[in-house]
């Protein structure tokens, strides 16, 4: 199942993100795939404003994961752009993605044996005219990925 979704810019994801924030459970897993500069931290932003999180959401580029527990449901937000060379698999990423918050996971593609079964990937895609403008695909995998994606869709 894919579902596509176009943005005129950042405000309008995040409020997209602060929709989806009112679906995610425990236990959740968005992987967001996306060249630099796409919105993936922007997305993350909106998500966690919208779980009633007050600090800062940044990129954990340099520390791989930041947590964020004061919110509706915890936000496990990770960047494993660093790891391009493995080393995924020695993080325990595992124990955030069955935890008892949402795991965001940036640059999913180098998780390696730690990807999840169950999850929703949001393709990030900038558009080459309009430098604000982005478009989101979707797919899901496993029974709770694909729960979620259609908890999405009608959003």
């Amino acid at each position: 199942m894919t579902k596509t979704w176009t943005f005129a810019g950042e405000s309008e994801m995040q409020q997209f993100a602060a929709q989806v924030a009112t679906v995610v459970e425990p236990g959740d897993v968005l992987l967001l795939d996306g060249d630099l500069g796409a919105g993936k931290t922007s997305f993350t932003k909106g998500l966690g404003a919208a779980l009633g999180i007050t600090q800062p959401i940044k990129s954990p580029t340099f520390t791989i994961i930041h947590e964020y527990p004061e919110g509706r449901i915890p936000l496990y937000h990770m960047d494993l752009y660093r790891l391009e060379d493995g080393g995924a698999d020695d993080l325990g990423l595992e124990e955030y993605f069955e935890g008892d918050g949402v795991s965001v996971v940036e640059w999913p593609e180098f998780l390696g044996l730690s990807a999840p079964e169950d999850d929703v990937t949001l393709h990030f895609h900038k558009d080459d005219d309009d430098d604000n403008k982005r478009t989101l695909t979707a797919d899901a995998r496993g029974k709770r990925g694909a729960a979620l994606l259609e908890a999405i869709e009608k959003l």
